[in-house]
């Protein structure tokens, strides 16, 4: 069940769930406020207990308004690029050769043909970034599938705006977004623990956020460092 909590010029999304504790949060980019309540909950005592959090909830929203944008990227001389969470500028090497990319110390050079357009570019470099996160997706998943007692069926590399990953308990799989080869590597071992949790437990339930914690301590710390390191240049509806 749904409701909607009013507070001035904040809207709360609320929601009620089989868990024990309330738990507010306020997600990126643009500071959507949402609560999750134990079921059962009157909209009144969830309203009341909002109130109490405006000052953390305003605090939130002004830190997400400062947070740093990253770019739309052009992929030119000089460019700057993150690579497991360190900058690298990109060089550009124009030759009549297939198009490639290698990595050399901080430095990452994109080799094109003449007059490749900026979308070509874009799906070169996608393209090497799926690469590198085959190369060391499977591994964090053969390590958790033992540590968790699963079994992921089949896993996917993409494009997602709203999302870090996803998962379909029924079918055994898990997505994740390719932008995670921007982060650091553990945030990345957070993203895919999370996703293999829930084909121990579909719903962020509360004995999810209990598995999570036994197998990730530091889950809270991974997920605001998520939230905080720069955003994607592409217009995100929700997260």
């Amino acid at each position: 069940m749904s409701d909607t909590i009013r507070l001035g010029d904040i809207e709360i999304e609320l929601t009620r769930k089989a868990v024990k504790h309330a738990h507010l949060s306020v997600h990126p980019p643009h500071g959507r406020v949402s609560l999750v309540a134990p079921a059962g909950t009157r909209l009144e005592v969830a309203r009341a207990f909002a109130i109490t959090k405006l000052a953390w909830i305003r605090q939130q929203r002004s830190q997400l308004r400062e947070q740093a944008r990253e770019v739309p990227r052009r992929f030119v001389q000089r460019e700057t690029h993150y690579l497991w969470g360190r900058r690298h500028l990109l060089a550009i090497r124009i030759a009549d050769a297939k198009p490639a990319v290698s990595l050399d110390h901080r430095r990452i050079t994109l080799t094109i043909r003449p007059d490749t357009s900026t979308a070509k570019r874009a799906e070169v470099m996608h393209a090497w970034h799926k690469s590198l996160l085959h190369a060391v997706v499977p591994a964090l998943i053969r390590k958790w599938e033992h540590r968790l007692g699963v079994r992921v069926s089949a896993y996917f590399l993409q494009r997602m705006k709203t999302k870090w990953g996803s998962c379909n308990h029924r079918a055994g799989h898990i997505r994740l977004n390719t932008e995670l080869v921007t982060k650091p590597k553990d945030l990345l071992e957070y993203v895919v623990v999370h996703e293999m949790l829930h084909l121990v437990e579909p719903n962020h339930s509360e004995r999810f956020v209990e598995l999570l914690t036994q197998h990730c301590p530091t889950w809270r710390e991974a997920r605001a460092d998520l939230n905080d390191l720069p955003l994607s240049a592409e217009r995100w509806e929700r997260n």
